[in-house]
């Protein structure tokens, strides 16, 4: 299981209230990931991450849906969250490259809203991801990323 260290913008810590998952929080507030609340990961059985939001009405269209562009956004932290769940850890501080989304279905407020996410192929500087997003396992949308790993500092 990957660990926060100092150098990391985000704590990686055992959620409280939901055992056997992992927060994934911004050490400091303020920032877009805010928008989405806790954001829960865990390791699915087959090796897959599955990344957790509870949808909040600030996220929602003029239907009551939630707004495609926040499903977006939510891909975007699952580009870099399923990873580090994954044991990626310089996906912490990399850059979107890519992102691709395709949309199935729609989500509402009622229900959690999570991200099947799974690694195609990691290289020295980058991680090909593709992923499902589903609520109550009703397909929302799929998507394929592409991350550029952070250089290390020397």
């Amino acid at each position: 299981m990957p660990q926060s260290s100092p150098d990391d913008a985000i704590d990686y810590l055992p959620s409280p209230d939901h055992p056997g998952w992992h927060l994934w929080q911004m050490r400091n507030p303020g920032h877009f990931n805010d928008l989405y609340g806790d954001v829960l990961l865990r390791t699915n059985a087959d090796g897959t991450a599955r990344v957790r939001i509870y949808p909040k009405p600030h996220l929602t269209n003029a239907d009551g849906n939630i707004h495609g562009g926040a499903l977006m956004g939510f891909v975007d932290i699952c580009l870099f969250a399923g990873p580090y769940q994954l044991g990626v850890g310089a996906a912490m501080g990399a850059v979107t490259v890519d992102a691709q989304v395709q949309f199935v279905g729609a989500a509402d407020l009622g229900a959690p809203v999570d991200a099947l996410v799974e690694i195609v192929r990691e290289t020295g500087g980058f991680v090909f991801t593709r992923g499902l997003v589903v609520q109550q396992d009703r397909p929302i949308l799929s998507f394929t990323g592409l991350i550029k790993k952070r250089r290390s500092r020397s």
